[in-house]
């Protein structure tokens, strides 16, 4: 979950950087993911949020944004390796997140952060994904999991 969170420090979002891995059963990173927008398009960072402008509540109207969300650029980047893999998020999946996980035939989501929709969560515990809520364990400092 570390190197999630680390990944997440490049997101280009002004509301929340998200970060997440996808990991193979040999415990092998196979890609990393950050929300901002696709290539070639400006960053929030540049124009500004168009979710803050038009002050919509998060996990309401996700079709709003522009950005690509941390879960998905972690899995267009994996590919095949995705299949029978863990995916580690800093934060719930969202409902859209969650089918495309439960297409790429992820096992396991490891997530630190909780989203607004639940509805995610719900998704991947009904196709049998493995869904766990990392909380790190009090004193372990910078040492735990991921």
């Amino acid at each position: 979950m570390n190197i999630a969170t680390e990944v997440s420090r490049r997101s280009t979002c002004l509301r929340r950087q998200i970060g997440a891995i996808v990991v193979n059963e040999a415990g092998e990173i196979k890609s990393t993911g950050y929300n901002g927008n696709p290539r070639e398009l400006p960053h929030c960072e540049e124009i500004g949020c168009i979710r803050d402008i038009l002050k919509i509540p998060s996990g309401t109207r996700l079709e709003t944004c522009t950005g690509v969300h941390a879960e998905q650029n972690a899995l267009i980047q994996a590919g095949i390796f995705s299949k029978r893999a863990t995916l580690y998020t800093t934060i719930a999946p969202c409902p859209v997140c969650a089918r495309m996980i439960i297409n790429a035939q992820i096992l396991r989501v490891v997530y630190s952060g909780d989203y607004a929709d639940h509805g995610g969560l719900e998704l991947l515990q009904l196709a049998g994904v493995a869904v766990e809520r990392f909380v790190p364990q009090a004193g372990a400092g910078s040492s735990a999991g991921g």
